[in-house]
C-alpha cells in the first residue's frame, strides 16, 4: 500500500488528467468525481513499482479508461439518462471553444479518446496505440474520422 504523501503527489501529477479523461467519457461532474476517487484508491493500493513516469502516466490512463468503460456498460448507467452538467462549466469558455468542446463530445467514444489522448495530453499515434492496446492505423483512422467529424460539425467543409 502507498503511502498519503505519495498518494498526494500522484493527484498533483495526474489528478487533472484523470479528471479530463472521466469528463470526455462520462459527461457529467458526479461520475467524473466518483471515477476520480476510484482511480486513486486502486492507486494507493497498488503496490508495484513503475518502470518511469510515463509508465505510471500510462497506468493511471489506462485504469481511469478501464473504470469509464465500467461505468457506462453497467446495469444502473445503461437505465438512467445522465444529467448534463458540462454546459454550466463550460460558461467560463469562450463561445467559440464551447462549439469545439461540445463538438468534441459528440463525437464517438474511439474518435473521442484518441482526440483527447492526442490534442490534449500530446500523445502520438504509436504511444495512444500501446496505451489503448489497438494497432496504430487504427489509431491514425480513428483521428482522421475524428477530424472529419469535428470539421463536419464545426461547419468547415465548404472551406476545402
Amino acid at each position: 500500500m502507498r503511502s498519503e504523501e505519495e498518494t498526494n503527489q500522484a493527484i498533483e501529477r495526474y489528478g487533472d488528467t484523470v479528471r479530463r479523461l472521466c469528463m470526455i467519457h462520462l459527461k457529467n461532474e458526479a461520475d467524473t468525481q466518483d471515477i476520480f476517487q476510484t482511480v486513486f484508491l486502486k492507486y494507493l493500493l497498488h503496490d508495484k513499482p513503475f518502470e518511469s513516469r510515463e509508465h505510471e502516466k500510462a497506468w493511471f490512463i489506462r485504469v481511469t479508461l478501464n473504470a469509464c468503460k465500467d461505468l457506462l456498460r453497467s446495469f444502473f448507467r445503461r437505465c438512467t439518462v445522465p444529467l448534463e452538467e458540462l454546459t454550466g462549466q463550460a460558461d467560463q469558455l469562450t463561445d467559440q471553444a464551447r462549439e469545439v468542446l461540445r463538438s468534441v463530445l459528440e463525437l464517438p467514444r474511439k474518435e473521442r479518446e484518441v482526440v483527447y489522448l492526442h490534442y490534449y495530453e500530446g500523445y502520438t499515434a504509436p504511444e495512444i496505440s500501446q496505451l489503448l492496446g489497438k494497432n496504430v492505423n487504427t489509431i491514425y483512422t480513428n483521428l482522421a474520422r475524428a477530424r472529419a467529424h469535428l470539421k463536419q460539425l464545426l461547419g468547415g467543409e465548404d472551406h476545402g
